[in-house]
Parts: C-alpha cells; sequence; structure tokens
C-alpha cells in the first residue's frame, strides 16, 4: 500500500471511526494555491464552501436531496481531505449542529484547514454562541447574507452591527455577508468596523415585488440575472476591505463543461481586487471538482499575477 493510500485510510478511520470505501482518488499533494491575507493568517484565493455538503443547492428539491443522500459525513470529510491534498487550504462554513461536529473531526484527524464561520440558525438567535465558537479558532465569523439581507430591507440594520460588535468581541475577524450590493454600500457609507465581507455573485434574495419592479416579472424561484456579478464586482473593487466572492459558478449554473467553469472563475478573478478570495461549495460525485477547480484557480491567478 502506498504512503498516500494509507494516510487517506488513516483520515477516514480517525474522522469516521472505521474503514471507508473510496470517494476520491489519492493524489500526490499539490503546492498550495496562490493567497492572500486575513489577519494574521494566509487564505488561499480558492475556498471550498458547504451548500453541498448539507443539500442546499440553489436549485431545486430534487438536488437538495441527492446531495444529502450523497453527502454523508464520510465523503464531507473525505471531500475536505481531498481540497487540502490539492492545495486548498480553508474552509467557509455556516454554524449548525452538524457543520461544528464535521468540523471536531476533521481536526481529531489531523484536518489543518483554516474556517470562516457564518452566523446563521441559532447562531442568529443566540448570540452567546459567538463567544463560544470563537475559541474554536475560526478566521472570522460573518452575519449571514440572506438574514442580512432582510434586516437591510426591513431597515433593522442595528441588529446586525450589534451581531458584529460581539464577533469583535470575541477577538476574531468581523465580517457582513450579502447577497444584495446596495448593503455593501450601506455598510461603507456608514464607517462600521468590520474586516471583510462575503459577496454573492448573485442577488438571490430578491423577492419576487423587488424582482417584478425591476424586471415586470418573476422567476418560479431564486433569481440568477448574468448582469449580477458585474454589479456586485464593481462594489467590491469600491471597498478597501477584502471580500470573499461565492455562487461565482451561479449554484451549478455555469458548470456545463469545463470550458463554462474557467470562464466563470476567470470573469471574476479579473474583477475582484488582488486581496480577495473566491468560495467554490463541491459536490464531486461525477469528478474531481477539487483538483479541477485548483488547478484552474492556479493558471488563472498565475497568469494574472
Amino acid at each position: 500500500m502506498s504512503h498516500a493510500s494509507a494516510s487517506r485510510r488513516g483520515f477516514l478511520q480517525a474522522a469516521a471511526g472505521a474503514a471507508a470505501a473510496p470517494v476520491l482518488r489519492a493524489e500526490p499533494a499539490s503546492p498550495k494555491l496562490p493567497a492572500v491575507r486575513f489577519g494574521e493568517r494566509e487564505v488561499t484565493r480558492l475556498i471550498v464552501g458547504t451548500n453541498p455538503f448539507f443539500g442546499y443547492s440553489h436549485f431545486n428539491g430534487l438536488l437538495d436531496k441527492f446531495m444529502r443522500e450523497y453527502m454523508t459525513q464520510e465523503r464531507r470529510l473525505e471531500v475536505l481531505r481531498r481540497c487540502e491534498e490539492v492545495g486548498i487550504n480553508t474552509w467557509q462554513l455556516h454554524y449548525s449542529s452538524q457543520t461544528m461536529a464535521d468540523l471536531k473531526l476533521m481536526r481529531a484527524a489531523g484536518g489543518k484547514l483554516n474556517w470562516f464561520l457564518l452566523g446563521e440558525g441559532e447562531m442568529q438567535k443566540n448570540f452567546d454562541l459567538i463567544p463560544e465558537y470563537a475559541k474554536l479558532g475560526p478566521i472570522g465569523i460573518a452575519h449571514h447574507g440572506n438574514r442580512t439581507d432582510e434586516r437591510f430591507r426591513e431597515r433593522k440594520m442595528d441588529s446586525v452591527k450589534d451581531f458584529c460588535k460581539l464577533v469583535r468581541d470575541a477577538g476574531v475577524l468581523v465580517g457582513v455577508s450579502m447577497h444584495n450590493p446596495d448593503v455593501l454600500d450601506y455598510v461603507e457609507d456608514k464607517g462600521w468596523d468590520v474586516d471583510y465581507y462575503m459577496t454573492c455573485m448573485y442577488r438571490v434574495s430578491r423577492t419576487k415585488e423587488e424582482t417584478r419592479a425591476v424586471f415586470g416579472e418573476a422567476p418560479l424561484g431564486e433569481a440568477f440575472f448574468e448582469k449580477d456579478p458585474e454589479r456586485m464586482c464593481a462594489k467590491v473593487r469600491q471597498t478597501s476591505k477584502p471580500c470573499l466572492a461565492f455562487k461565482v459558478l451561479g449554484a451549478g449554473r455555469s458548470v456545463a463543461s469545463r470550458e463554462m467553469v474557467e470562464a466563470a472563475f476567470r470573469f471574476v478573478f479579473s474583477s475582484i481586487k488582488p486581496t480577495d478570495a473566491v468560495i467554490v461549495g463541491m459536490c464531486p460525485k461525477f469528478k474531481d471538482e477539487p483538483l479541477e477547480n485548483a488547478e484552474i484557480v492556479r493558471s488563472i491567478c498565475r497568469v494574472n499575477s
């Protein structure tokens, strides 16, 4: 048995408590991807996201169900291991009992991924959870984008600001996530004490009424409009703070071919700042997505450097 295969089996046994069938083919470790600084840590410009791990496809209920059934805890841990192997050093996850369990198992098995935490679910209701989970060592904690957009729409941004103050007091970097570019303008204009933004390339939080007011009609599901990435990237370039761009592949709408994936990555990296990074969810049932994404980002960043 090769050293790579032995290491892989050891990771899964330590994490899941039993030997597991292969999910991804083991490869020699790749060089780390180009990185940017967040506080005292180096973050690769490609970050693995979490939505596919728990069935948040932003597509339809059938894909949600497939993701939930396929992405068992064993496979989630395997994808994280694979990401680390191909040179990705950071994971972005939302707060839940499942993600926190995965994080602890990943650490117990020797995984060294940095991580950003998105304050969602119970953390939105119980702010006492902020200092508790800050002790586990995330780079930063961000207010969840959907909740941010809702508060902005309701003109209740003080609750978002209160969340940010508690994150600051907890001693980690402070982030605000959003889908609506106007939120970034608002926070910048108000001079909030934040360290970074999470910026969605598509304004999927539009209500049907908001969509009809602009476009004259509403879609059956979430709205993904082709010019949304341009609108958000314009705001990203205007702030000096680092941004984490997400949904860069349109929640799977731009993955029909490697060429489509490359084009989406190329657009985003050419439209954001050199100090920014991207978050991409991965569900490698049909191909080695961590490897392909890492190869594409490494090539684009090398050309742009």
